[in-house]
């Protein structure tokens, strides 16, 4: 038996600060927060999406619901839909087709032939999660208030998207592509400039957009798109989602991933507006998803492809937003960032 300094067992505190040196303990941490990352994602699409059920609906009305028969649908289709119908009069169909062209409702309800007929224009493009709910409910409250019930869809969904759901996953490649091309920039291309890695960000941005809409669009032929237009939504989206990473990067280092999956695909896809239409949200996730970069990219996506001419800023105004806000994160403290490499002036020739 030896005896002496290099014979004694490690103490508690040695063995700890081996522990820390090693890579174990970065391993051993992964496997906790991957555990609780899959339950968080698993629980975060239930939650949303699982079970939507409608909340407020926007709709548009044309004639006297307030009282008779047509306050008496009114009342019994928010009933039936457990939700509040939030009602918006106009003074014309003209007016309300207009309202639903903007997006600022998601149906049309004209009361007609002497207070006893009633039309239900659904915009299908508007939300087919919506317009399903309300297509099933209202015929059943027509049968029990005595009102006639005519329903059409005049906003109906693409031949090759009957489900609503690529605009969804164009915008979930974009997003998701973002910012596991900046991982790879970061362990692949780690001697980057500062300005060099934006560009990089910015290229494959592009380039990623052009592919997503060409296979969708041209191959697939699932969607019609305004191409040059949901190309540069496609590729706004990416770069944020990009640099979205580079600026966590930046601030937390190597646990970087955390916030942007939390951030990115926690919370922002889905509260996004994709899979599930906002009024079927619940609420809060409704009014959250609309200030990340999955719900802008969805919404101005959408309104590209579907209202041609009634683009809004707002989505675009929240990508402009997180990406000079994450750019300019970045280039503050690019100090910080573990990647990069340092400008040294040339040698004097001989």
């Amino acid at each position: 038996m030896s005896h002496g300094e290099h014979g004694r067992p490690p103490t508690p505190a040695q063995r700890w600060a081996r522990f820390k040196e090693s890579p174990f303990l970065p391993a051993v941490v992964l496997v906790f927060i991957l555990a609780a990352a899959a339950g968080l994602f698993a629980g975060s699409y239930t939650y949303s999406m699982a079970n939507p059920t409608p909340r407020s609906i926007p709709t548009a009305v044309v004639g006297s619901f307030e009282q008779g028969p047509g306050r008496a649908f009114l009342t019994g289709l928010e009933k039936a839909l457990n939700a509040s119908v939030k009602v918006r009069t106009y003074d014309s169909p003209a007016d309300a087709r207009r309202a639903v062209e903007e997006q600022e409702v998601f149906a049309l309800l004209e009361l007609r032939d002497g207070d006893r007929s009633v039309r239900l224009d659904l915009s299908g493009a508007s939300g087919v999660s919506v317009a399903q709910v309300l297509a099933e409910a209202a015929p059943a409250v027509g049968a029990k208030t005595g009102v006639e019930v005519t329903v059409r869809d005049i906003k109906p969904l693409q031949e090759g998207d009957p489900r609503g759901l690529a605009i969804f996953y164009i915008s979930l490649a974009a997003v998701i592509i973002g910012f596991v091309g900046a991982i790879q920039l970061s362990v692949h291309a780690r001697a980057l400039t500062p300005l060099e890695r934006i560009a990089f960000t910015l290229a494959y941005a592009l380039l990623g957009a052009f592919a997503i809409a060409a296979v969708v669009d041209w191959l697939l032929g699932a969607l019609d798109l305004p191409f040059v237009e949901s190309w540069l939504i496609l590729a706004f989206t990416m770069f944020a989602s990009g640099m979205v990473f580079t600026m966590f990067n930046t601030l937390v280092g190597r646990w970087a991933m955390l916030p942007t999956w939390g951030l990115m695909v926690l919370l922002g896809n889905p509260s996004s507006g994709g899979a599930v239409s906002w009024p079927l949200l619940p609420s809060v996730l409704g009014v959250i998803g609309q200030w990340l970069p999955p719900g802008a990219s969805i919404n101005a996506q959408h309104t590209a492809v579907y209202f041609p001419g009634h683009q809004h800023a707002f989505p675009f105004l929240v990508l402009t937003g997180w990406a000079l806000l994450s750019s300019a994160v970045f280039w503050i403290w690019r100090h910080r960032h573990p990647g990069s490499r340092e400008r040294r002036p040339a040698h004097a020739g001989p």
